[in-house]
């Protein structure tokens, strides 16, 4: 594929990111979208329509082997994730997949194993770390403007809305519950920001009303990083009225993120220091085109995507030992297994 051409894009599953974020996105940065699958032949040629999309097939064997496809996006539950990726890997096809990338390590390590078996780009769709307020930290902390970092707080308790209240309130073998759906994010965004991986963590979930099937809908917790950093984590699916941030205070200063954890291109940072308090600028822009300009470019040997298939495993190792450590009420290791 040359650099004129356009990526051509098929989507595994009809979903509601795809419809809010994702498909905007391919196309603002040169793609566009040749099919969809839906199991649901009904769903997926009424998407179809809606989205000005040419195909709709219902078998997954379709999409993969239609030569007009170059990359997939796969945002369908988390359980069928694996075996998605694989086949696209083996058809030739780059992959951006969402998070967790699996319900297990041991799948999530399948599927990059595949795709790196195949010679073809794999992604994870973890989209906070491409926001202009975590580059910014990322970059302040670089440069030392806070010194040594000693702990991060990350604020993410948020309301999940009526229409995303199905599987991920109800189905344990798909992966729900907020921990794989939210403290993964958190995982990863720490991981960026600070540059530093998670070694061990301790946490408490919480049933608030909303989670059906022994599933969590809230949880606190601590990770440990390698550097010695702690960082303290509240997810939820139940709070309403709550503002989403992120803090990393070091030994020369602190850094106040507020309304960061957000798939919006918003939020402030503050640098806070001896000299006082400082905004740092930002250059907000939508986060899921940041990604997929990354993509299209890595597609084309420019770079690497913004999150990886191995950053998507870092993040589910880390949700997998939050999980245990809820469960157990022990400190458990994250162990990747790379």
């Amino acid at each position: 594929m040359t650099q004129s051409q356009k990526t051509r894009w098929g989507l595994i599953g009809a979903s509601t990111i795809a419809h809010e974020w994702v498909i905007g996105a391919i196309r603002a940065t040169g793609g566009e979208i040749v099919s969809v699958m839906s199991t649901n032949a009904e769903r997926g040629r009424a998407y179809a329509a809606d989205h000005g999309i040419a195909k709709a097939v219902t078998r997954l064997e379709d999409l993969v082997g239609d030569p007009e496809i170059d990359a997939v996006y796969i945002s369908t539950t988390n359980e069928l994730h694996r075996d998605q990726a694989i086949a696209a890997a083996r058809a030739g096809k780059h992959i951006l997949c969402e998070k967790p990338l699996a319900t297990s390590l041991e799948d999530a390590l399948a599927m990059v194993r595949a795709a790196k078996e195949a010679g073809v780009v794999m992604a994870t769709n973890h989209h906070l770390r491409n926001a202009a307020t975590h580059r910014a930290m990322r970059e302040a902390i670089a440069s030392g403007r806070i010194g040594t970092p000693l702990a991060a707080r990350v604020f993410h308790a948020v309301y999940l809305p009526p229409h995303l209240q199905g599987w991920r309130l109800e189905r344990p073998e798909a992966g729900g519950g907020v921990i794989l759906d939210i403290t993964v994010h958190d995982a990863d965004t720490l991981r960026f920001v600070l540059d530093d991986d998670p070694v061990e963590a301790i946490a408490i979930s919480h049933q608030g009303g909303m989670a059906k099937a022994g599933l969590e809908d809230a949880v606190m917790g601590v990770l440990r990083f390698r550097s010695g950093v702690i960082a303290q984590f509240h997810d939820g699916f139940t709070t309403k009225y709550a503002e989403t941030g992120l803090e990393v205070h070091g030994s020369e200063g602190s850094l106040i993120g507020r309304n960061v954890m957000s798939q919006r291109a918003v939020g402030t940072v503050t640098l806070r220091n001896a000299d006082g308090e400082h905004e740092l600028p930002l250059d907000h822009a939508n986060l899921y085109e940041t990604a997929l300009a990354a993509f299209h470019a890595a597609i084309a040997g420019k770079g690497q995507p913004s999150a990886s298939g191995l950053d998507g495993i870092w993040s589910l190792a880390t949700g997998l030992a939050v999980v245990e450590a809820a469960r157990s009420g022990a400190a458990v290791k994250i162990e990747p297994q790379l």
